[in-house]
C-alpha cells in the first residue's frame, strides 16, 4: 500500500488506529476526572474507606475502570488529596486575580471552598497520605501561599483584623463544612453554610452597606417544626 493510499489532503492520515488515539486519551483523562470528583464526594459523605464500587457507580464508570485509573484505595487517596490541593490552589489565584480586593477574594475563596467540600474531605485525608513526600508537600505549599497573600493584603487594606491567623481561615472552612445532622438535606446544608460564612465575614456587624444575606433566615419555630427523630 502507497503512502498515498493513507493520507489525503494536507498530510492528514486517515488511519483508524490513529485517529482513535486522541479519542481514547480523552476518554481515559475524562474518566479520570469523574473518579476523582466523585471520590471527593464519597469519601466526604462516608469517609476515606467507603467502598469503591460506590466511588466507580457515582462517578459513572465500572469498577475495572477505577482500577485501570487507579492500582489500589491508597493510589486514589492520594490523587484524591493532590486533586483537592490543586483546586484550592486554582480557586485561591483566581479570586486573588479577579476580585477588586484582598477581602473580597478571600471571602469568594470561602465560599468556593465550602462548594469542593474542601474541609470535609482533606481532615480525613490527611491522615492517611505522607504528607512529607514532595508532590504532596508542594501542592500544600501552593495551595497556602495565595491564601496567605489574601490574609495579608487584607490586612494590608485595614479590612481584615489584624489578628486573624491563616489557621482561623483553614479551620473555619473546617467548622462550616461538617454536615448537619438529620433531617437537613444536603442542599439545606449548604445554603445554611454560605449564610453562616456571610455572617462570620460580616462580623455581625449592623452597618448600613452591609449585604443582605441569603435565604434560608430559618426561624426557632422553623427547626421546632423539624423532626429529629432520625438522631
Amino acid at each position: 500500500m502507497s503512502d498515498s493510499s493513507i493520507h489525503t489532503g494536507r498530510g492528514r492520515s486517515t488511519d483508524p488506529a490513529a485517529a482513535e488515539t486522541p479519542r481514547l486519551r480523552a476518554d481515559a483523562r475524562r474518566n479520570r476526572d469523574q473518579i476523582l470528583a466523585a471520590a471527593r464526594e464519597v469519601f466526604a459523605d462516608q469517609g476515606p474507606g467507603a467502598p469503591l464500587e460506590e466511588v466507580a457507580l457515582r462517578a459513572g464508570v465500572g469498577i475495572a475502570t477505577l482500577y485501570r485509573r487507579f492500582a489500589d484505595r491508597q493510589a486514589l487517596l492520594r490523587a484524591v488529596t493532590l486533586d483537592v490541593l490543586a483546586r484550592s490552589a486554582r480557586e485561591a489565584r483566581l479570586a486573588l486575580a479577579e476580585e477588586p480586593d484582598a477581602f473580597q477574594a478571600l471571602a469568594r475563596y470561602m465560599h468556593r471552598a465550602l462548594d469542593l467540600r474542601i474541609g470535609v474531605v482533606m481532615p480525613e485525608l490527611v491522615k492517611l497520605i505522607p504528607l512529607e513526600e514532595v508532590e504532596i508537600f508542594s501542592a500544600r505549599e501552593a495551595s497556602s501561599q495565595p491564601i496567605q497573600a489574601m490574609i495579608a493584603g487584607a490586612q494590608a487594606e485595614g479590612t481584615l483584623r489584624a489578628d486573624v491567623a491563616f489557621g482561623d481561615i483553614g479551620l473555619l472552612i473546617i467548622r462550616l463544612g461538617r454536615p448537619l445532622p438529620a433531617p437537613f438535606t444536603r442542599d439545606l446544608d449548604t445554603r445554611i453554610a454560605h449564610r453562616h460564612l456571610d455572617l462570620l465575614l460580616d462580623g455581625l456587624r449592623a452597618a448600613p452597606s452591609a449585604a443582605r444575606l441569603p435565604a434560608p433566615a430559618m426561624t426557632l419555630a422553623d427547626l421546632q417544626a423539624m423532626s429529629f427523630d432520625d438522631l
